[in-house]
């Protein structure tokens, strides 16, 4: 196990940065483009802008925290506790078929293949976030 740490702990910082580059430009975009990420709140929630605005600053402000070693562990915990928040969206995506009503026109099988992939896949950012949480260069274990 120890081989496997050692090799992993090489793209540990690579992929940190990787990972805060993805969430802030994810944050960055729910205000450029704010009426898309509000067609996916699934309508049983409260005020969809507010909710987009609130989860893009969390988006962004997660992102930049990952980036610093003082408070990439916390800042890893906020993004596993972020996906699994807005998970049900993801299912509400793919349910309610939203993905194909944003698709543009002959594009909307293709956005319904995408919004599919994307529940499992929720899992694989899930854990990216949980290792740089639990085993990133300064764990204990």
């Amino acid at each position: 196990m120890n081989g496997l740490r050692q090799t992993l702990a090489r793209f540990e910082r690579p992929l940190r940065y990787a990972m805060g580059a993805v969430y802030v430009v994810a944050g960055v975009l729910h205000f450029l483009v704010p009426t898309s990420f509000e067609r996916v709140v699934p309508p049983s929630l409260p005020s969809p802008r507010g909710l987009v605005y609130v989860s893009g600053v969390a988006e962004v402000g997660l992102g930049v925290g990952v980036l610093f070693e003082r408070t990439r562990r916390l800042s890893a915990w906020g993004i596993v506790a972020l996906l699994v928040a807005v998970f049900p969206a993801n299912v509400y995506t793919v349910t309610d078929d939203v993905a194909g009503e944003l698709a543009p026109d002959g594009m909307e099988g293709v956005a319904r293949a995408v919004a599919w992939a994307r529940l499992p896949f929720q899992a694989v950012l899930v854990a990216w976030a949980w290792w740089h949480a639990r085993f990133g260069a300064d764990a204990d274990a």
